[in-house]
């Protein structure tokens, strides 16, 4: 949201520049309700000369309509009902408008990007601290956005890869179902007169010569074609290992950086929304190369070939297992923080979320947690109990926490430390 946020600071001509980009073609509460959402996507991915883009171009159009029509329907109160129905009808004109050139609306949002962004740089003094963190934002934004490009590439090739594997083995299955065939015929010979079997010998003998040539060749290209498939998801994964550790290690860590100066008096932490879409993105990627690897191993075990595939396949078991697992633990985030001062007899709030559950819950059930504050001898004490290690996770509550625990400071973070270890443990 970094080039929405400056380009509502613009003044005078540079602001009615940016005022005159939205109309009824795209409205600019658009813009502002869903500008994570717009400045998050690959609209430069695609070529708008290319009428073959426009399937991805369509997506694009969907996806936006369902995170309007979501945000309206978040929208509560006397005020909020407006908003809702402005919202609402929104989205209905923008399906109208594009849903037969979703051309147009790629171009018509590269538009409005581009020169919100030339007039950003031109309203803002380059060597400014303002501009150099802007850029900075806007560079990291785009090199994360084109590393998610390029796994999207890669997960595909290996699926395209993967399916062509699949083929040539049913074919391979079948060609050796005839060798069997044929086996069973020369050893039925046996049973015949010399005369027929000297006549119908030559021609199975020929035929089974013929098979089993083609059997051992293409085996050797099977095992080609698997240890292949296996170094590109190799590939995949420590790009994979490398945009987790970006946005888990650096933008989640800062993110949780700010939320407690913010809890000293330091601006606001901002939204988690952009966060939730990456984490939420690194989960469908890592959930399609890990049943790709299974899909791998099905057909390894269908048709065992001698080799060092077994082992490649469960080292990548392995690293897309502690991918994954990474990625849950540490995504299982406190987004609203209770007060750092506690007052006896005084109630307070305290929110919880999982930036990867809305993917997870596509492809397996949700799991039900409870999160409770507790104490530091009840931490002690759920560490020590193996018992506790289970699918559902139920912590005692308690209004008060020592002033001698984290160094005598409430830590929420500790907390949360004990909660996702269980998490893990009884979600996978």
């Amino acid at each position: 949201m970094a080039v929405w946020i400056q380009a509502q600071q613009l003044q005078g001509d540079a602001l009615h520049q940016m005022q005159s980009l939205y109309g009824q073609h795209f409205p600019i509460e658009v813009r502002h309700y869903l500008s994570q959402w717009i400045e998050g996507q690959l609209w430069d991915a695609i070529d708008l000369e290319n009428p073959q883009e426009e399937l991805k171009a369509k997506r694009l159009l969907d996806s936006l309509i369902q995170e309007l029509q979501k945000k309206a329907e978040h929208q509560v109160g006397e005020d909020g009902f407006l908003l809702k129905i402005k919202l609402g009808h929104y989205a209905s004109q923008l399906k109208s408008t594009y849903d037969r050139c979703p051309l147009e609306l790629v171009r018509c949002i590269k538009h409005i990007l581009y020169t919100e962004q030339r007039l950003v740089r031109e309203a803002t003094n380059s060597s400014s601290p303002v501009g150099s963190l802007m850029d900075s934002m806007s560079q990291k934004y785009h090199q994360i956005n084109q590393a998610f490009e390029e796994l999207r590439v890669l997960t595909q090739d290996t699926e395209n890869d993967l399916r062509k594997l699949q083929h040539n083995q049913e074919y391979f299955i079948i060609q050796y179902q005839e060798s069997l065939r044929i086996q069973a015929q020369l050893s039925s010979l046996a049973t015949l007169p010399p005369a027929d079997r000297q006549l119908r010998e030559p021609s199975l003998l020929s035929k089974r010569a013929t098979v089993e040539a083609w059997l051992t060749r293409e085996a050797n290209t099977l095992q080609k074609y698997r240890l292949g498939l296996a170094e590109k998801h190799q590939k995949t994964l420590a790009l994979l290992r490398k945009q987790q550790t970006v946005i888990l290690d650096d933008e989640l860590i800062q993110w949780k950086r700010r939320q407690q100066l913010a809890g000293n008096g330091g601006p606001p932490e901002g939204g988690l929304d952009i966060l939730q879409s990456w984490c939420e993105k690194l989960a469908e990627t890592i959930w399609q190369n890990r049943q790709q690897i299974r899909r791998a191993e099905h057909l390894r075990q269908q048709l065992p070939i001698p080799g060092p595939i077994e082992e490649l396949l469960t080292e990548l078991n392995s690293t897309i297992t502690d991918i994954i697992s990474t990625l849950v633990t540490s995504t299982f985030i406190i987004e609203k923080q209770p007060p750092q001062v506690l007052k006896t007899q005084t109630k307070f709030a305290a929110t919880v979320r999982l930036l990867v559950g809305g993917k997870l819950n596509v492809h397996m059930n949700p799991p039900q947690v409870k999160a409770t504050i507790i104490s530091e001898q009840q931490a002690k004490a759920l560490l020590k109990n193996e018992n506790t290690r289970k699918r559902n996770l139920w912590v005692g509550r308690l209004g008060h926490v020592p002033t001698t625990f984290c160094q005598g400071r409430y830590c929420p973070y500790h907390f949360l430390k004990v909660i996702e270890k269980y998490i893990a443990e009884g979600m996978y």
